[in-house]
């Protein structure tokens, strides 16, 4: 047995340990000294007569920005060399033990959430002090707490072993709690990923930190997760309860409903959340006291409200909410028995050490049920859901079934009336497809009439000049042959030969022989040149109207502009001024015959729309520009003739569409060179104004795809 002898001496009373195998609570037995102003040195403090015994079994210090001293007088009644002492509170920032050596000089030791685990003397959250007190020995011990959240001084007495044997103890049952929460924390997840339900989700997130909260308050998470980081053994502390919180609102929001059930209290655990968030980041200004204590006000309005709001709807009839209540009910307990004991009002045991990570175990598994019950409560509804759906269903056939004998009739009559809607509607067809192919004719023929037009009027010219030339060439061939008659008569006289060569220059003069020659050389060099315009003319027309026009093959552009021009040249005249600017044009794959003939229309309208402006007067100009880039050519041919309005332009591809007088053409024009682009995969843009003029862009790429 051990006991505990009240002794006065050193101003205090003195613990008296007499049982090794027992740790001893020692909290009632020391005495404080509160340092407003923490600037008191530890010689003041020797000399002090102002220290206090709280008679609290755990000293409840509070939340202050004070530094308190206290004073712990131990007598060893044991055969133990020496001695430990335990502070079971991991989460005092410093903590300065002063213990007296052989010498009577006080050693002193800095510990605590500020100091590294690795410095530590022992590697641990709880802080454990070696005291040197022999047996029969009193000593007097001094020690300085500083901490930004609430303070409590758990002090054990004992040996090496029996702190040891309570350290063991402590880790285990956490560990077994720690246990639970994972277990439950990855079952939770399995079935979030099997079912896909955000009220999962919600409560994952919500254990995950209810346990972290567990391991801060008792000092496993720096100890294991942050050793070296004094910002976040801190902060954790406001962190992790605030993110619980939040994530326990969600989760309660959606486990329970609250929006469809109580809408007011909805919004006022939204408002919570947004307070919860409002603190996390007030505590990156440092303020943790301030934050802690506005916590745990917090804290306790949210769990009443939770608990009212369960009720609520349990008293509703939705089942859930009523193992919600029973889980929170025992969740509320384990805090209120953890904040008596922070306020001495249970004492400070293995009961009420432990009711908060009990009371958080239950209620994690017991919500963890309510979960599963819910899976059941939804796999009643579905079954009910598809008893009625299948109900429905039968009721549906029975009205398909009726609906279908009078469709059926319907259906015939209706189809009678289709039979004859079709024929109508096929010979309608037929009749359209005359008249269609009847219009593409017309145009073909204007096409020709004008090809035909052109043709005559451009070999009409060089024939002429080659007819035109014949008769004086024969002429002058009968000369020359007369002229060879004569020297044969001069070479046969009997005379001498420098009277011949007298004789035939004479004769030459007589004829304008020289004259002859330059005459005949004309006459034959106009022939050529009438000749070879009339190959080009041929030329031209051959590559104009290509008979290959239905295959893709690789074509000149410029070369059919050029031929395009041979054949419009008489629509030009002598009024209407030509600008040619060709770029050096790759060959593209293409339909040649069908571009030349989208050339021949867009050229022709031109010339039309410069005419009708410039009647038989000077001015009309008609410009042709070729340009390309990596994919494409550009084919830009405009005019300065009457221009169109917006109402033209927009109706301009329309078949049958036309502007021109009745006669003058059929509208299938620029329909038919719409559709010929299209087929390339190219483009028509148009660029108009009444008065100034009209410009047509045509884009054809280089490749067919």
């Amino acid at each position: 047995m051990f006991s505990l002898i009240s002794v006065h001496g050193y101003g205090q009373d003195t613990v008296v340990y007499s049982n090794p195998s027992r740790n001893v609570i020692i909290g009632d037995k020391v005495a404080i000294l509160e340092d407003k102003h923490n600037d008191l040195s530890f010689e003041q403090v020797l000399a002090s007569k102002d220290f206090v015994n709280k008679h609290q079994q755990v000293p409840n210090l509070e939340v202050s920005a004070s530094s308190f001293w206290v004073k712990i007088c131990i007598s060893n009644h044991t055969t133990a060399p020496t001695l430990a002492l335990q502070l079971e509170y991991p989460t005092i920032d410093t903590v300065t033990f002063f213990s007296p050596n052989a010498g009577g000089i006080y050693n002193k030791l800095v510990t605590g959430e500020f100091v590294p685990f690795y410095a530590r003397q022992y590697k641990h959250q709880s802080y454990i002090f070696n005291l040197a007190i022999a047996p029969s020995e009193t000593k007097v011990f001094y020690m300085k707490v500083i901490a930004s959240e609430q303070m409590q001084l758990p002090l054990n007495i004992g040996t090496s072993q029996s702190i040891s044997d309570a350290i063991y103890t402590n880790d285990l049952i956490f560990g077994l709690y720690a246990g639970i929460i994972i277990v439950m924390l990855l079952y939770n997840l399995f079935i979030y990923f099997t079912v896909r339900d955000k009220t999962y989700l919600h409560y994952v997130l919500y254990i995950l930190f209810v346990g972290l909260v567990q391991a801060c308050l008792q000092g496993y998470a720096p100890r294991f997760f942050y050793p070296d980081s004094f910002f976040l053994a801190n902060v954790m502390i406001v962190w992790v309860p605030a993110l619980s919180g939040i994530f326990g609102i969600s989760f309660t929001k959606v486990f329970l409903s609250v929006k469809q059930y109580t809408p007011t209290l909805y919004k006022i655990l939204t408002g919570i959340q947004v307070v919860y968030v409002i603190i996390i980041c007030f505590s990156f200004f440092g303020d943790y006291r301030t934050c802690a204590n506005v916590l745990l006000g917090v804290v306790g309005t949210l769990a009443i409200i939770v608990y009212l709001t369960s009720v609520r709807i349990a008293l509703k009839g939705y089942r859930p909410a009523k193992f919600f209540v029973i889980a929170w009910t025992l969740f509320i307990a384990s805090v209120v028995i953890f904040v008596l004991r922070n306020f001495n009002v249970l004492p400070y045991n293995h009961f009420t050490y432990y009711a908060l990570q009990g009371g958080s175990a239950c209620e994690i598994v017991l919500l963890s049920i309510a979960l599963a019950d819910k899976i059941n409560i939804f796999r009643k509804e579905k079954e009910e859901s598809q008893a009625q759906t299948v109900q429905a269903l039968q009721e549906n056939e029975r009205i398909v079934r009726e609906q279908n004998v009078i469709l059926e009739g319907k259906v015939t009559e209706r189809t009678i009336e289709l039979k004859a809607a079709n024929n109508d509607l096929h010979q309608a067809m037929v009749e359209l497809k005359e008249a269609e192919s009847q219009l593409v004719e017309s145009e073909k023929m204007a096409s020709l009439g004008q090809l035909t037009a052109g043709i005559a009027h451009e070999i009409n010219n060089p024939i002429n000049f080659v007819t035109s030339n014949v008769k004086p060439l024969n002429r002058d061939v009968r000369i020359l042959l007369d002229i060879v008659d004569e020297m044969e008569q001069i070479i046969e006289l009997d005379m001498p030969l420098a009277d011949k060569k007298k004789k035939v220059e004479q004769y030459k003069e007589d004829i304008d022989f020289d004259y002859l020659k330059i005459e005949i050389d004309q006459l034959l060099s106009g022939i050529g040149d009438g000749a070879s315009r009339t190959a080009e003319i041929v030329k031209g027309l051959r590559i104009f109207s290509r008979l290959d026009e239905d295959d893709l093959k690789k074509a000149d552009i410029n070369e059919g502009l050029e031929s395009t021009l041979v054949i419009t040249n008489n629509l030009l005249g002598t009024k209407v001024k030509l600008e040619k600017h060709y770029a050096n044009l790759p060959v593209i794959e293409c339909y040649p015959g069908k571009l030349n003939q989208v050339f021949l229309n867009i050229i022709s309208n031109a010339i039309y729309a410069i005419k009708k402006k410039y009647l038989e007067n000077d001015g009309g100009l008609l410009t042709i520009t070729t340009t390309f880039d990596e994919t494409s050519i550009y084919v830009k041919i405009a005019d300065n003739g009457t221009g169109m309005d917006e109402n033209t332009k927009k109706r301009l591809f329309e078949p049958f569409f036309t502007t021109k007088d009745v006669g003058e053409g059929t509208g299938l024009g620029l329909s038919i060179a719409y559709n010929t682009i299209n087929k390339h995969n190219g483009q028509i843009q148009v660029n108009s104004e009444v008065g100034v003029g009209t410009e047509f862009i045509l884009i054809l790429p280089l490749i067919q795809k």
